[in-house]
């Protein structure tokens, strides 16, 4: 059974390869999703590999933020007994300028100024001078050579490197330094230690202190020792480097886990969409081989002895497919990873890693895949009595479909109460849960049904074919019905594609209509400032930006992080008169927020028991507390978060140099037109680079482009499921085409000419194709509202169905099953009469 096994799948090539195509779409993302974050992983821990490299213990701010650690504390430090040097770590954000006069882009990778710490004084490895000199004087610095070659700089050019706390700075590029993993995106620009000093630091606090230990002594008994000696403050943190090395990988892996899961989740996707496609293929290759299994049952092979011949097969063919499938995943990675480094998203740049667990998976999951879906298609062909298989007119046409059917509706029925139920609770967590659960138990129902929902489906969509087309018309219809099984199948693969598109669709237009709607009725001011990127306004474009002339009101927004409660909460404060440039749905009180005021959204304050009048307790990141009074409250907005402090607490609980805004509305005063306004404020702006002057419109385009960004890599992401149920039509159509030869054959005897064949392909398919984008459609749509109302509390509160989209997608699925159907429909334009009707 073996070699008839082998000699089967080498006497179909065609089939063979179809049916190794379909395992190696479905295994490709897979592979190509751990490839990815594996490579990821790799080179981030090459870029962080030399943190705190050298040092024996660091001493450190306990939260991002802080003010840092006291300088008074170097002394100290220096003169415990264990202690061979002190090394102060000085830096800050910072922006280069380009050799054009515009900010360096980082694309998310940090930009940091920092002090230059000579060699014998640095605790690790000293970085290499690539070009040039280290920095001798104010005003020198050198940069690394990522940061260099990104802004066009050389030895001896001259720049402007932005300060946030302190301004522009007039520099002359000096030197290059290359570190141990420059990662991309990243700047590095090192000052003196004097300057850097002035400008990173408060003269009495540095970012951290990297102590090395005197000879014999072990890192975990200086650590211990100094921590011992320290003053008692809960802000500190004392670790050893190899801690340090710890916590940053663990933070590292924290944040990688999301990616992981994301491609994962799409590369399940594609598994799943390629699931039906070898399904599909073995079913019918099972039926076109009906007489042959038959033959062999006749002349001693058993039941088990069939099964194991179709699953063998499978199993080659899953060995083969996963294989192929895994070089096209570290295919997929490697293209995935050269369009986001050219997209300037900050990633580290490394080689490739392909790891065991990789290959091991890619060939675990395509094997058994397509094994477990050979199984239910052997079973069936082992169970047919050999006589009846051998006859001419048997069809292998399936158990009945009622209890399948009926178990679909129950599902369907259950998912949609689920639905409606999820859609209206009020706690945004259980709700998507529920929705979620519901949206499974739908689309199970959905497959089950579909068979049964197949035929009259396509009768409907495909009513008026016949009438157009005639005879291929008439043909085409009774083909996409005629198996109502493989159809469902087939479709399914699409429905699946085009279901997750609409949702995001849907998702990503009651998005953008929400946050049309929170401009439109929120923002009264006639300007908007923003940073660019990720960097906020610097405090002193905000100070020029206010005292601009024709400025009336302005409102600035800046973001505090604190304790609240013993937990770490987040929060905004505003100066100016908020009440009279944005709108506040206030609930209760007033938008008073002058001295000691404090808002707080109605469910932030159902939550923590506040009232009107109480106090509030905030602890800053240096231990400074902050008592605040509620003034109002209002109805929970995700933009403005769960609590507003005033100007005096943003002060005392955010250290100075840590201080930005993050938006700034602006309105004239009387009698200066808006025009005057925005030259008025661009003038003052401009010497700092990253202030963005918009007015509504222009902020809320920019809010909606950040939307269909992040819509673009999803769809990017699922048009890899398009493809496969693209290639399963083709891969159905083909084989169907070779099941029906003599059927062919018959009509083209009879007078059928090719391009009446062709027509009758392209038909079947292109009914297919609509029917599956139907179902998918129009269960994206019922997902997607769903979803939308389960997260109206966090901010999307609009429901905007895309109608011209799913319009396109329904017109673009009929276009897609004419293209899938070009190379099956030649190849059965292309069959010979006479030659058809003699085969077996």
């Amino acid at each position: 059974m073996r070699r008839v096994a082998l000699r089967n799948l080498a006497a179909n090539r065609v089939r063979l390869a179809l049916t190794v195509i379909a395992v190696v779409l479905g295994t490709a993302f897979v592979a190509g999703s751990f490839v990815f974050t594996d490579t990821l992983h790799k080179a981030f821990d090459g870029v962080f590999a030399d943190v705190a490299r050298g040092v024996d213990v660091q001493v450190s701010p306990e939260h991002r933020g802080a003010g840092g650690v006291p300088d008074s504390y170097r002394p100290l430090l220096r003169g415990l007994p264990h202690v061979a040097e002190v090394t102060p770590q000085v830096s800050g954000p910072v922006v280069l300028v380009d050799a054009e006069g515009d900010p360096v882009q980082t694309g998310g990778a940090p930009s940091m100024g920092m002090s230059y710490t000579p060699p014998g004084e640095a605790p690790g490895p000293t970085t290499p001078v690539v070009a040039g000199a280290p920095p001798s004087s104010p005003g020198d610095v050198m940069l690394n050579t990522g940061a260099a070659r990104a802004a066009g700089l050389r030895v001896g050019d001259r720049t402007q490197v932005l300060v946030p706390a302190k301004g522009l700075q007039d520099v002359t590029v000096t030197g290059v330094y290359s570190p141990a993993a420059d990662s991309g995106g990243y700047v590095g620009v090192e000052f003196t230690p004097a300057q850097a000093r002035a400008l990173f630091t408060d003269g009495a606090h540095v970012a951290a202190f990297d102590v090395t230990a005197a000879p014999g002594t072990e890192p975990a008994a200086l650590r211990d020792e100094i921590a011992a000696a320290l003053p008692d403050n809960p802000d500190l943190r004392v670790e050893t480097g190899a801690q340090v090395r710890a916590r940053v990988q663990s933070q590292l892996d924290d944040a990688l886990r999301f990616v992981n899961y994301f491609l994962f989740a799409f590369g399940a996707i594609a598994l799943l969409a390629g699931t039906f496609i070898i399904y599909n293929t073995f079913s019918m290759i099972v039926a076109q081989r009906m007489r042959e299994l038959a033959l062999l049952r006749a002349v001693g092979a058993g039941r088990r002895q069939l099964r194991r011949s179709v699953l063998g097969e499978a199993a080659a063919v899953g060995i083969a497919g996963s294989a192929v499938g895994l070089a096209a995943g570290i295919g997929l990675a490697y293209g995935l990873r050269a369009a986001l480094n050219a997209a300037d998203l900050g990633l580290p740049r490394g080689d490739l890693a392909v790891t065991a667990r990789t290959v091991l998976t890619a060939l675990v999951i395509g094997t058994v895949v397509t094994v477990v879906s050979a199984w239910v298609p052997a079973r069936r062909a082992s169970s047919v009595p050999p006589v009846a298989a051998m006859r001419a007119e048997f069809a292998s046409t399936g158990t009945s479909l009622r209890r399948r059917t009926a178990a679909g509706a129950l599902g369907i029925a259950g998912g949609a109460v689920a639905l409606a139920l999820g859609a209206t609770a009020d706690t945004t967590p259980v709700a998507a849960s529920v929705v979620g659960a519901g949206a499974a138990a739908v689309l199970i129902g959905t497959l089950l049904v579909s068979p049964a929902l197949s035929s009259p489906a396509i009768r409907l969509i495909g009513a008026a074919v016949p009438r157009i087309f005639r005879t291929p018309g008439r043909l085409a219809l009774t083909n996409a019905t005629r198996n109502p099984r493989r159809t469902s199948a087939t479709g399914f693969a699409l429905t699946l594609g085009l279901m997750l598109v609409t949702l995001i669709g849907v998702f990503g237009a009651s998005a953008r209509s929400s946050v049309d709607a929170l401009i439109d009725t929120g923002i009264r001011a006639e300007f908007v400032l923003t940073g660019i990127g990720h960097s906020g306004v610097p405090p002193r474009a905000a100070d020029a930006a206010a005292e601009a002339p024709g400025v009336g009101e302005v409102v600035r927004f800046h973001p505090v992080r604190a304790e609240l409660d013993g937990a770490s909460a987040t929060g905004f404060a505003a100066s100016g008169p908020v009440s009279d440039l944005l709108r506040l749905d206030i609930a209760s009180g007033r938008a008073e927020l002058s001295g000691d005021g404090m808002l707080v959204s109605t469910d932030a304050a159902a939550e923590h028991g506040w009232h009107m009048g109480d106090a509030v307790e905030l602890t800053g990141p240096d231990g400074t507390v902050s008592r605040n009074i509620v003034r109002g409250t209002y109805a929970p907005q995700p933009a403005l978060g769960d609590w507003i402090v005033g100007d005096a607490a943003y002060r005392a609980l955010v250290p100075e140099l840590a201080r930005h805004d993050i938006l700034i509305l602006v309105d004239p005063a009387p009698g200066v037109t808006p025009g005057a306004l925005r030259t008025a404020l661009t003038e003052a702006t401009d010497p700092y680079l990253v202030v963005q002057v918009q007015d509504r419109d222009e902020f809320r385009g920019a809010q909606a482009r950040q939307i269909d960004q992040m819509l673009a890599v999803l769809y990017g992401l699922l048009a890899l499921a398009i493809v496969i149920a693209v290639l399963g039509i083709v891969n159905t159509l083909a084989l169907s085409v070779v099941e029906r030869r003599r059927e062919i054959g018959m009509l083209r005897a009879i007078g059928m000419h090719r391009a009446q064949v062709r027509r009758t392909v392209y038909l079947e398919s292109t009914l297919i194709a609509v029917y599956g984008a139907v179902i998918g459609v129009v269960l994206g749509l019922a997902f997607g509202a769903a979803f939308v109302h389960a997260l109206r509390n966090e901010g999307i509160d609009h429901l905007a169905i895309p109608w011209a989209q799913s319009l396109a997608m329904l017109v673009g699925s009929a276009a897609v099953g004419v293209a899938a159907a070009v190379w099956p429909a030649s190849r059965a334009a292309r069959t010979d009469p006479l030659t058809a009707i003699e085969e077996p």
